[in-house]
């Protein structure tokens, strides 16, 4: 069994489940309602999943850096098991609970990455209030959109190519309608594994 990779913004392509799970998810999508825009994170992975649902929806993709995954500076690109003695300081940065820690080689912090996602969903938010819009990202800024609507509670277990829904409404308040919703994912047999801090 191979060890999880920190991938962070290391742009690489879709593995061969990646891309399966990209049309399950757009065929799920393309069955949805008044769906007025797609915007994605310009990282490959999370590109091309956009791409597979804005060619079912007939819409163009719109890319914003800000919805990347979180930069984990030294150590993006290594085994998670073998990050603590490689890079221990980097490690012991990406674990630390201070919000305002950066990591070694150019990695953000938490306060960092919660402003620049923020920042992205609140332009889209206002762009296009009363609609439905497709936003394709990463784990991080999906667990930390969580919390951003639920504060508090702590989430887990997060599913590549889920769907979950955030509702943006007046006095700019988030809440969640449905979470992590994998039902589309069944005709591929199982629920691979995947979010977690490399994906």
């Amino acid at each position: 069994m191979s060890s999880r990779v920190i991938q962070g913004q290391t742009d690489i392509e879709l593995n061969e489940v990646g891309r399966k799970q990209a049309v399950r998810v757009a065929e799920r999508l393309s069955r949805e309602p008044n769906i007025s825009a797609i915007y994605s994170s310009d990282l490959k992975r999370a590109l091309k999943t956009a791409e597979a649902i804005a060619s079912r929806c007939g819409l163009e993709v719109v890319t914003d850096k800000d919805l990347r995954e979180r930069h984990v500076g030294d150590l993006q690109g290594l085994a998670f098991s073998k990050s603590p003695k490689v890079n221990p300081i980097a490690f012991e940065a990406l674990k630390s609970a201070g919000n305002d820690q950066k990591i070694p080689g150019g990695g953000e912090s938490r306060d960092q990455l919660n402003n620049r996602y923020k920042s992205s969903l609140q332009r889209i938010a206002e762009k296009h209030r009363g609609a439905r819009v497709v936003v394709v990202t990463h784990y991080t800024v999906i667990k930390n959109m969580y919390k951003l609507a639920i504060p508090g509670e702590s989430v887990s277990g997060i599913r590549n190519a889920s769907i979950s829904i955030f509702q943006f409404s007046e006095g700019d308040q988030w809440s969640i309608k449905l979470w992590n919703d994998q039902s589309h994912l069944k005709e591929l047999g199982y629920y691979p594994d995947g979010g977690d801090a490399s994906s």
